[in-house]
């Protein structure tokens, strides 16, 4: 067994604005196992800013991995335990070796038989921006939008204000994600509001590691919270579980690229459904390549409510993919 990889940089078809700020590109790495004359692909998606993993020896560390492929696979995942997107697409490699094609894993889904639904996502920028996207997402038939706040709170809540005259939350669901972008005083007011505004969650709303404040929000909130960049950097499972067990979160999210792959994304599902947590699974600005092994792995978990799947259309150079979106359903084509 034999493995390389390759350096991409993904740009954006237009600047995506976060509470971290603007994005015009995106680095990932692009991981390639052959044995046998067939090769399987993985993506390793760093993300710079937010990955556990973005440090200085990152390519060094894809580099090593590649020179040891062949050793033995628990000692792969132990010396990877910190580099969660390397791993992960390791585990992506495996699986489309062992597959073929563009499978990783086979089901009705990579079957064409059947599909996801998705939240629409709305990025950050001025009323108009935000609300042309809106427009946009809504004429497509999506019932459940996701958006971006944290920059401009009295802006963002006047918008949601004017989709909830239009739209009351039994014909449209709306969620939040502020990305820690409020302070906690912040927080426990903007909760009582979107409370009144019927919103079904807000992700992260202030900054992680700070779990005593995060557990008074979750306690005493009537506004489901979900944890999104708490979760990065969490590598043990007693330490994954002592998290859910000290917070209590309503909902947690599960970006693979962030927190270990399928493997990571299996330890906290099965910790949040023991705990009686909610979950969904989000991709992370990744290629197609990552995106169509996410989308494979979340339909193996039987999502009951969307998902936050990106859909490849951010990118002008992406890669070609069989993965389709028609409405707020995720699908592939058929070969």
């Amino acid at each position: 067994m034999t493995a390389t990889y390759i350096p991409y940089t993904l740009h954006f078809k237009r600047p995506g604005g976060t509470s971290r700020g603007v994005l015009n590109t995106k680095e990932t790495f692009l991981l390639n196992i052959t044995q046998n004359g067939k090769t399987g692909t993985g993506e390793c998606g760093l993300f710079r800013g937010l990955s556990y993993d973005d440090v200085p020896e990152y390519e060094e560390k894809v580099q090593w991995l590649c020179e040891n492929i062949n050793t033995d696979h628990d000692f792969l995942k132990e010396e990877l335990k910190h580099f969660p997107s390397i791993w992960f697409g390791f585990e992506q490699a495996v699986l489309n070796l062992e597959h073929g094609n563009d499978l990783y894993f086979p089901s009705d889904f990579t079957a064409g038989k059947s599909s996801i639904k998705i939240n629409g996502l709305i990025w950050m920028g001025d009323s108009a921006f935000m609300e042309d996207q809106i427009e946009e997402k809504l004429a497509s038939g999506f019932d459940c939008l996701k958006l971006k706040i944290g920059t401009d709170w009295n802006s963002e809540k006047r918008i949601l204000q004017e989709l909830r005259k239009k739209f009351p939350a039994n014909q449209l669901e709306l969620r939040v994600d502020a990305n820690g972008g409020f302070s906690f005083n912040e927080a426990k007011t903007v909760l009582e509001e979107l409370y009144e505004l019927h919103i079904h969650s807000i992700e992260q709303p202030i900054k992680a590691g700070n779990r005593k404040e995060m557990y008074q929000l979750c306690t005493g909130t009537k506004t489901p919270i979900a944890l999104d960049e708490e979760l990065i950097g969490i590598v043990d499972y007693s330490e994954k579980k002592k998290l859910l067990e000290e917070i209590r979160p309503q909902y947690i999210i599960l970006k693979p690229s962030l927190v270990g792959g399928f493997s990571g994304s299996n330890d906290w599902i099965s910790l949040a459904e023991s705990l009686g947590i909610g979950w969904w699974i989000t991709s992370a600005l990744e290629s197609n390549i990552g995106l169509n092994a996410i989308a494979q792995y979340t339909f193996t978990k039987n999502p009951q409510i969307p998902q936050g799947l990106g859909t490849g259309g951010l990118f002008t150079n992406n890669f070609e993919t069989r993965l389709e979106l028609s409405g707020d359903r995720l699908s592939i084509k058929k070969v």
